[in-house]
């Protein structure tokens, strides 16, 4: 087998080779289909988006300016790096990680949000199984925030 792609008029392929039951000879040679290849399925887990993964809520501290020795109108008015400005791998970046990670996201409690622990599982890139003993289904789990001030 080879691992190579193929791409003809735009169309990526890989040559693969799959068993299937043809007991009932509806396949014959020539023909073409689609195929959803499931590697991995998992059955009574708790799903949260990405975004939740990324989410870390305001603070009253957060919206204050720094104070830098070069507190100028124009250094305050400036984009500043973000605080952790490590550098983040992919999967950080978008929100999902590596399975068995321990993350952190928000729920709603009594209005308010706290900060649960979880265990990550597998991610399609778009949600991530996640697990803890502090998280049923059906909680809030926070993914945005938008300011409070309604006036």
């Amino acid at each position: 087998m080879s691992y190579g792609s193929t791409t003809t008029n735009n169309v990526v392929t890989y040559t693969t080779n799959l068993t299937v039951n043809n007991t009932d000879l509806s396949l014959r040679p020539g023909m073409t289909a689609t195929a959803t290849i499931t590697a991995t399925e998992r059955k009574g887990v708790l799903l949260v988006p990405n975004t939740a993964l990324r989410f870390s809520p305001a603070t009253a501290e957060a919206a204050q300016p720094a104070a830098s020795g070069s507190g100028g109108l124009v250094s305050q008015m400036m984009p500043r790096p973000p605080q952790n400005s490590a550098r983040r791998s992919t999967t950080e970046a978008n929100g999902a990680s590596a399975p068995n990670q321990q993350r952190q996201l928000w729920v709603l409690k009594n209005q308010q949000p706290v900060a649960v622990k979880v265990q990550t599982g597998i991610t399609d890139g778009r949600r991530t199984e996640v697990s803890s003993p502090e998280l049923q289904e059906g909680m809030a789990v926070i993914t945005d925030q938008r300011s409070g001030s309604g006036s």
